[in-house]
């Protein structure tokens, strides 16, 4: 590890460019926008709103924290609603600790997404609330991204719906912990648009 500055090192494992394929993941948004669910800015913004405030994105910052510190694998195994949302963590996640052991010589042993970031931030000293706070925009900034090439939304609106969710991503980002008994989800709407997304066709995402 020769770079000095964690948020050089957190622009790039969290970067667009860094190969997890997080491009072919809509994390069953493709299903919402197919259902009529998701028609506008307006309704992107609110759909992701709530998977981070109440969904994947405040969970996966808590097993990522925790993870840091201690062992959160099983339970990140445990938690996805669906096959895809598995194969969706697993898959990132075995990619990352790959990529990250290649460059850094971090663990690179596959596990789920949030757990392989958290065990490259641990062993890199990466500072907590950083890591957390790149790990949550990326996940927003993959939903508009996978939205603006889903659905009639431009490349600016989709930035401005990113850009109104900062406030939301260092609210939550300040609240979490690395306490597993505070790990829930009430998107049920988007487990059950990731189940149903399993038999769309045609579709351009894998999840």
């Amino acid at each position: 590890m020769t770079a000095t500055d964690p948020a050089l090192v957190l622009a790039q494992m969290f970067s667009p460019g860094f190969p997890v394929g997080a491009f072919a993941y809509s994390h069953g948004l493709e299903q919402a926008f197919a259902g009529g669910t998701i028609a506008s800015a307006a309704d992107l913004e609110a759909w992701i709103t709530d998977l981070l405030d109440h969904g994947a994105g405040r969970s996966d910052a808590i097993l990522l924290l925790a993870e840091m510190t201690g062992d959160a694998n099983s339970l990140a195994r445990a938690l996805p609603a669906s096959a895809e949302r598995l194969t969706e963590t697993l898959l990132q996640g075995a990619a990352l600790a790959s990529t990250a052991a290649a460059l850094w010589g971090t663990d690179g042993a596959a596990a789920p997404y949030p757990i392989a970031a958290g065990r490259i931030a641990a062993a890199l000293d990466l500072p907590p609330d950083m890591t957390v706070r790149f790990y949550l925009h990326a996940f927003a900034a993959n939903l508009v991204s996978a939205a603006v090439r889903a659905v009639p939304l431009g490349q600016t609106e989709g930035q401005r719906v990113l850009s109104d969710l900062h406030p939301l991503i260092e609210r939550i980002a300040g609240e979490v912990t690395g306490d597993l008994d505070t790990v829930s989800s009430t998107c049920f709407a988007s487990d059950i648009a990731a189940m149903r997304h399993e038999t769309l066709e045609p579709r351009i995402f894998r999840t």
